[in-house]
């Protein structure tokens, strides 16, 4: 575990001595601030709306569900706005390495291909980590004026944190195969993507393929929990595919370290 820790340790380093981990976390705290801002502020007029009809036919106004107008939207476009900045995170951890010649120094260290894996990764979820503990200040708001569901809050924070976790295995697995940043990140975002709109084609195949097809779709085990529901199934599938993607990035360095050798 110790240099597992020590790769994590330089990793971290890494990203903040250059301007990345600030400009990324800068970019999806407002870009997730502005959706925010949005979903609020269309909520407000909605509840407005129906107060002021409610009063010109002098009756109850409907109770609106927080939840369902408010954190619900703003966890499935905070899940969309993760795919287009977590490749950011990910493009550089062993893309960097290669062009800069260092993956060799790093393969004949004393530090195995798995704790290489395993260092790195775990600094890019810490990083992301911290991304989405700062989003916790927009459901502070939420707190200070109405009372939304802790229960539903945290279940969204948790597929937030796993839906995530499991982009940025894939950006891990994707920069093991090249030196070139751009390729690695655009890579990573076109197979998201995919893992996305898989789930949209099952409808054109026979029941049987469709289902076996949507259990592989990403977004589709994030629904139940934007609506409120921890479901075992989803953790097990998430906790899954990042270990397949470790597995596969460890395979990938290996690969080249036995090419590099003959």
């Amino acid at each position: 575990m110790a240099k597992v820790w020590a790769i994590f340790e330089r990793e971290m380093k890494s990203y903040f001595v250059a301007p990345i981990a600030y400009v990324v976390i800068a970019l999806f705290i407002a870009i997730v601030g502005i959706f925010f801002y949005l979903i609020l502020a269309s909520f407000v007029q909605r509840c407005y709306e129906i107060d002021l009809y409610a009063q010109q036919w002098q009756q109850t106004a409907p109770a609106m569900n927080l939840h369902e107008w408010v954190t619900r939207p703003f966890f499935g476009n905070m899940a969309t706005i993760a795919l287009m900045i977590l490749p950011l995170i990910t493009m550089k951890l062993f893309a960097e390495e290669k062009k800069n010649g260092t993956i060799e120094l790093l393969q004949t260290s004393p530090i195995t291909t798995a704790q290489l894996v395993l260092g790195k990764y775990a600094a890019a979820v810490a990083l992301y980590s911290t991304m989405l503990a700062i989003t916790l200040i927009y459901m502070l708001f939420l707190f200070l004026y109405g009372k939304p569901e802790i229960a539903q809050i945290f279940s969204g924070y948790l597929g937030m944190w796993l839906i995530g976790s499991s982009y940025l295995v894939i950006g891990l697995l994707f920069s093991t195969f090249t030196d070139n940043q751009i390729i690695a990140a655009v890579s990573t975002i076109a197979v998201i993507l995919m893992f996305w709109a898989i789930g949209w084609v099952t409808d054109f195949l026979s029941p049987a393929l469709g289902k076996f097809i949507g259990q592989l779709s990403l977004i589709e085990h994030f629904e139940d929990f934007e609506k409120g529901v921890v479901d075992s199934k989803h953790i097990v599938f998430y906790l899954s595919f990042i270990f397949m993607g470790l597995f596969l990035s460890y395979a990938s360095l290996e690969s080249s370290r036995w090419r590099g050798s003959r």
